[in-house]
């Protein structure tokens, strides 16, 4: 993590304008998401790492394809030490100054994550499913996910830096036993995607 790394944040009180909520919200996420896109501001990563008066805004990829997802695990190697060891459902990071130049910078920022994570050689397409707010963990005190389901017409898929990542497709009944190592964000998506399978 460059000291000096830009990341787009919303404050607190003007994510939660309306009141504040847990978990993954379908509903009710409009006004959210038009202060993310209107009145959010690019704040050095450093000043807000551990300030939840400023929330880091996350696009976060679920990759799913014929009742399989891609549960991923981080390695040593990788810059967030505070998720070392544990499974990811998704695939995710901050959104820079450069993801503003091509339109919508969720939209962009979710893309160039997704292409700097994974190789995938099929269709992507992703649909938006929610904001996700959870803060039992220190990292997700000061996070929001913009969560999004790309379902996949392949499963050619492969992590890009496979020191940093390890993946593979998995069912959610085949990933249960994963899941008291899954960090929370996950956890909050695996019940949402067990609920509706």
């Amino acid at each position: 993590m460059g000291g000096d790394e830009q990341v787009l944040c919303i404050r607190r009180s003007e994510l939660f304008a309306a009141g504040e909520w847990s978990g993954l919200r379908e509903e009710g996420v409009q006004e959210p998401l038009r202060a993310i896109r209107e009145r959010s501001l690019f704040m050095p990563r450093r000043a807000v790492e551990e300030d939840p008066s400023y929330q880091q805004v996350i696009p976060y990829v679920v990759f799913g394809h014929a009742g399989r997802y891609l549960l991923t695990r981080r390695l040593r190697a990788s810059s967030e030490r505070r998720l070392h060891r544990l499974y990811s459902l998704g695939v995710g990071g901050h959104i820079n100054p450069e993801d503003l130049g091509g339109g919508d910078p969720l939209e962009e920022g979710m893309r160039r994550e997704w292409e700097e994570e994974v190789v995938y050689r099929g269709r992507f397409e992703a649909r938006f499913l929610g904001l996700l707010k959870e803060e039992s963990s220190p990292v997700g005190r000061v996070h929001v996910g913009v969560v999004f389901l790309v379902e996949g017409d392949t499963d050619e898929i492969a992590i890009r830096e496979s020191h940093k990542l390890a993946g593979e497709l998995l069912t959610l009944t085949g990933m249960r036993d994963r899941y008291p190592d899954m960090e929370s964000w996950s956890q909050v998506i695996y019940a949402y995607l067990l609920a509706r399978s």
